[in-house]
């Protein structure tokens, strides 16, 4: 029977585990920490608030097929994530709206003005390139600055001119009153949570689990056929050609006592003021009735565990040089956000995990062979 060594209990590792594991294969999952769940873990803090430890994760896709996936293993709270920016003295919807430009600059704009006022104001590039080019080319200068380049600097350590698009296109610019954060089809949280979740997904005969293990001090006592593993992808080949760079974050913690509400949305962003840049407050996300309510400020870091790849174009390239050394490799399988050095949303997350299962029983001949376009587009 064919054996598999999962390194990482977080999104991309149990949807494999599971998917190997219903295939009839042995699947062994590891992970460093002593929980499952990876970053979405949560959990009760002293005080019986259900909080995430490592920030905020709001689950939001347009997969009907990733949503179905998950619903075999959780219920679901309907929720639509929503946030403030403090900007100016004030708090205003983000992404950028109507309500938004209107709070900031006095005006009574609607859906039929708004395009003129950014088309006024904005700076036209006629290559966008940078984050810096795609806000000033929607929404100019005087945005640009109250809104991302502050924000940037702090998350990512660098000016938005120094980063790749599509970190900016992540956050639109809307023509509308639509003050959700996301707009994604399905939008909700885990019903028990998200660790609750992870437990049923990994409640399999196949699989078994050992926390508290790095796979890099036990690698040589790991006995497998085949090997999937959710790391960092420099770190798994002793950072041959140098380390990729990767943001982490450090996390404040507080409980406030007999507060029903700390404040108004879930998360407030704050661009241009402290040096977190937003405070979480969890019972938004989570609908949990407690008489007091805990919260979690950001402080994003150089050092510390990875949790975002920096997406420049020298760290893309360094990146190719890895998996060039991955894709001559017979029996692992990388997958995940630090594996494929990917910025991926957790839908995106079980969907290459998904994908990257059904390489695995292609690879170790449990399953038939899938078309060629399906490992290609994995690997």
């Amino acid at each position: 029977m064919t054996a598999v060594t999962v390194v990482g209990a977080g999104f991309s590792g149990a949807v494999v585990a599971r998917e190997l594991a219903e295939r009839g294969l042995d699947v062994r999952v590891i992970d460093r920490r002593e929980h499952i769940g990876g970053n979405a873990h949560d959990r009760l803090d002293a005080h019986g608030v259900l909080v995430h430890p490592y920030g905020p994760h709001i689950f939001h896709t347009n997969s009907a097929r990733i949503y179905d996936y998950l619903s075999r293993f959780t219920g679901w709270r309907p929720y639509e994530h929503r946030v403030l920016a403090a900007v100016d003295g004030m708090l205003v919807p983000l992404p950028i709206n109507i309500d938004t430009v209107n709070r900031l600059y006095g005006l009574q704009l609607d859906e039929r003005t708004i395009q003129g006022f950014f088309d006024s104001v904005r700076e036209p590039r006629e290559r966008i390139l940078t984050s810096e080019d795609v806000v000033v080319d929607a929404v100019g200068r005087d945005l640009y600055r109250k809104f991302f380049q502050g924000y940037t600097r702090k998350q990512w350590g660098l000016d938005p001119s120094e980063l790749a698009a599509s970190v900016a296109a992540r956050i639109p610019t809307r023509t509308n009153r639509d003050d959700r954060y996301f707009t994604d089809k399905f939008q909700a949280m885990p019903l028990e949570g998200y660790t609750r979740m992870f437990e049923r997904m990994l409640d399999h005969p196949k699989i078994a689990i050992e926390l508290g293990v790095d796979f890099f001090r036990e690698r040589e006592r790991l006995r497998h056929d085949h090997l999937v593993y959710t790391g960092p992808i420099d770190a798994f080949y002793g950072h041959r050609y140098g380390p990729l760079p990767y943001r982490s974050l450090r996390f404040e913690h507080e409980h406030h006592p007999g507060t029903e509400r700390y404040q108004a949305v879930g998360t407030v962003n704050y661009p241009n003021e402290h040096a977190y840049t937003r405070i979480t407050e969890f019972k938004h996300l989570t609908g949990q009735a407690h008489p007091g309510t805990s919260i979690v400020r950001e402080y994003p870091i150089a050092e510390g565990d990875p949790y975002y790849p920096v997406p420049r174009p020298e760290n893309e390239l360094l990146f190719k040089r890895y998996e060039a050394l991955a894709l001559k490799e017979r029996d692992v399988t990388f997958v995940g956000r630090l594996a494929q050095y990917r910025y991926y949303n957790m839908d995106q997350c079980v969907g290459a995990a998904l994908k990257a299962a059904q390489y695995v029983l292609q690879k170790t001949g449990a399953a038939p062979d899938e078309a060629d376009a399906l490992a290609a587009g994995l690997r």
